[in-house]
């Protein structure tokens, strides 16, 4: 960390510490960037569930999928000394925070509610440091999903592909057929969401986590990789003309209304189709991207409680009670279109897609194919994610060609670390 950095940051501690007086004290304040319609209806679940037990919402969303504005209008409270009661934060971040001395202990309310037990170890790595619990996981993401439009494919007669060649196939054929193929984002975040679900096709578990992971220069310098990105270019050519800045949504709304055949995005989307009325299995279909059916890269919600002088307030260990309650799991993750960070959670009230899900991640956590998402904050710290993030946009934008990529993407990654 440069000196800068640590500067920031020791900052921010200091003024964690002197605390900062509340216009409610009976309220959370919760910065978070849910702000898409299905994320919004989720979110209600949680401020209701606390509303019940007489302790007020101060919402403070940021707009922003992936959360990277949030993070900065974060660092800009914590440093003026004015750090909301908890943050919706993501992997390494937690990590970060909580490595500065920012974050609350939740040990007591862990052991009370016997937290080690029924939350993933996958999930604790980036939850607890040193031994101490920081973050209350709201759920698990998995990313490595694809989202279709059941009636288009009915149109042109394409069934589930299983495989890259199948996929290629019934995208060309919806090309031909002058439908949009792949509804598309063009955002770093979402460009990563496609990427490395490609990567984890094409090269499988092993290379997933010594590229993305593991950051070993000769996986990311590998032939392989350069097949990663040759198929990218192919996806590209088969985005319609205006996916530049698209948020994800609305992507997911191309293909809700009809207008594109696929979208290669994470389990939120499922939030949108249901608020849209539509049925898993009748009106859209859900399945792992073409090769990846038995892995799953993974990100997990987390409420991250800051420091507020010392102690877990009351208000704090309510609403991370409240987010890790059997009940709230399964009412919450319903709603987001996500799967219960807790195992022990009955699937009875989930739709299909989120049963697929639920086995999914258990029987990838037992085989250890349950991985971190680069892409969204759980593969690397973000320094690294974010040179990533710079190559495959600027490669997804034809600023230079796969062989190209894959020379940038090494230099990037080893000036990053």
């Amino acid at each position: 960390m440069t000196f800068r950095a640590k500067l920031i940051f020791s900052t921010a501690v200091l003024a964690l510490a002197a605390g900062t007086a509340r216009a409610d004290d009976d309220s959370v304040e919760v910065l978070h960037w849910w702000t898409a319609g299905g994320e919004a209806a989720a979110l209600n679940v949680l401020k209701e569930d606390l509303e019940a037990q007489g302790i007020g919402w101060q919402d403070m969303p940021v707009a922003g999928g992936g959360g990277a504005e949030a993070m900065t209008v974060l660092r800009a409270r914590v440093t003026s000394g004015d750090a909301p009661t908890a943050v919706q934060m993501l992997g390494f971040d937690i990590l970060d925070w909580a490595n500065q001395g920012a974050l609350a202990n939740l040990n007591d309310l862990a052991e009370q509610e016997a937290w080690d037990e029924v939350i993933p170890a996958a999930i604790q790595e980036f939850a607890k440091v040193d031994g101490k619990w920081v973050a209350a996981p709201v759920n698990v993401h998995s990313t490595n999903w694809v989202w279709a439009n059941k009636s288009v494919l009915d149109a042109h007669g394409i069934a589930v592909p299983a495989n890259w060649e199948e996929l290629t196939a019934a995208v060309e054929a919806l090309s031909a057929a002058g439908v949009t193929p792949i509804a598309h984002g063009g955002q770093p975040w979402q460009d990563a969401t496609v990427f490395e679900a490609v990567l984890l096709s094409t090269g499988g578990s092993d290379f997933y986590k010594a590229a993305m992971i593991d950051l070993d220069p000769e996986a990311l310098g590998s032939e392989t990789m350069g097949e990663v990105f040759k198929r990218m270019d192919f996806i590209r050519a088969h985005v319609d003309e205006n996916f530049s800045g698209r948020d994800w949504n609305l992507a997911t709304a191309m293909v809700i209304n009809g207008e594109a055949g696929f979208q290669m995005m994470g389990d939120w989307a499922k939030g949108e189709f249901l608020r849209a009325g539509q049925v898993p299995g009748q009106d859209f279909l859900c399945f792992r991207f073409p090769g990846t059916a038995d892995k799953v890269t993974f990100n997990a919600d987390q409420f991250a409680m800051f420091d507020q002088g010392g102690t877990v307030s009351p208000q704090q260990a309510a609403l991370a009670q409240a987010v890790l309650s059997p009940k709230f799991q399964s009412a919450f993750n319903v709603v987001k279109g996500s799967v219960p960070a807790r195992t022990d959670v009955s699937d009875a009230d989930f739709d299909d897609c989120a049963k697929q899900g639920m086995k999914d991640v258990a029987a990838a956590a037992a085989s250890g194919d349950l991985m971190g998402s680069l892409a969204h904050g759980y593969g690397a710290p973000a320094s690294v994610k974010n040179a990533i993030f710079d190559v495959v946009t600027a490669h997804f934008n034809g600023e230079f060609d796969s062989e190209s990529a894959v020379d940038e993407l090494v230099d990037a990654v080893a000036i990053a670390q």
